[in-house]
């Protein structure tokens, strides 16, 4: 079972910058793609960016350009820097991993954005 640990959410003014963790442990087949998500209230969960174990990078459209998704495999652990913020980026975000045949999520770690 893996176990995913996020950090770093906050509240933050407009234009400002937060950086995400989400530390994992526990895979016995390694830790595959790594990703991001977010669900604002009333609102579906919308990928928001993902980073394959080779490193490829993919973001959605309405973040490219501010944030930007690493990881660290000695760590296990995959980061979200997240600049420019907007009011529109107020969500719970999620990490998300896939290790085997498996996904997992962590609890969420919530970004308000004020203006």
């Amino acid at each position: 079972q893996v176990q995913l640990v996020e950090s770093g959410g906050g509240l933050v003014q407009a234009g400002g910058s937060l950086r995400l963790s989400c530390a994992t442990s526990g895979s016995s087949f390694g830790i595959h793609a790594m990703g991001w998500y977010r669900q604002a209230p009333g609102e579906q969960r919308e990928l928001v960016a993902i980073i394959s174990s080779g490193g490829s990078t993919n973001y959605a459209d309405s973040v490219k350009g501010r944030f930007t998704i690493s990881r660290d495999n000695a760590k296990n652990t995959v980061y979200l820097q997240m600049n420019s913020l907007k009011l529109e980026d107020t969500a719970v975000y999620y990490c998300r991993v896939t290790s085997g045949p498996n996904a997992y999520w962590g609890q969420g770690t919530p970004v308000t954005v004020s203006s």
